[in-house]
């Protein structure tokens, strides 16, 4: 295991973290192409995280949505739009999916998306706010829906 892997318990634990946003700061929801990258605090402000939204350039319902912890490590990312996943071990993985972290891997495995936790997959706005209950985002970033 290297310095920047986590065990499993420590991850399973960072995700069901509460999660607030770190600032008040308004920010607008990406266009084609765009991205985000949004600072979230553990509500006692001793771990660190981040949302990252990315979107589709030329197909708006192709995106990530991803949650980092300690800057580099995935917690948790939803793919969709895009292309399959093969899992380490050649299972093929439809998009959409869900990588969650997973000892000795990171996010390189994926799952089929849990359809009661994402109801709403066809629609971006409603597909994020899915994933940042999720994901236990409790008081998350101020995003503005802008045009979609």
């Amino acid at each position: 295991m290297s310095a920047i892997d986590l065990d499993q318990a420590t991850a399973d634990a960072l995700i069901a973290l509460p999660k607030v946003r770190a600032n008040d700061e308004e920010t607008h929801f990406p266009v084609a192409g765009g991205h985000l990258s949004l600072p979230l605090l553990s509500r006692d402000g001793r771990e660190s995280f981040s949302l990252d939204i990315r979107r589709g350039r030329f197909d708006l319902r192709k995106g990530t949505y991803q949650n980092r912890a300690r800057q580099i490590i995935v917690l948790v990312r939803l793919d969709f739009g895009g292309p399959p996943h093969r899992n380490p071990d050649g299972a093929e993985i439809p998009c959409p999916h869900l990588h969650i972290y997973r000892e000795g891997y990171g996010d390189k495995w994926a799952v089929a998306v849990p359809s009661d936790a994402f109801p709403h997959l066809p629609d971006p706005w409603q597909t994020l706010q899915d994933f940042m209950h999720y994901c236990t985002i409790l008081d998350p970033p101020n995003i503005q829906r802008g045009i979609l």
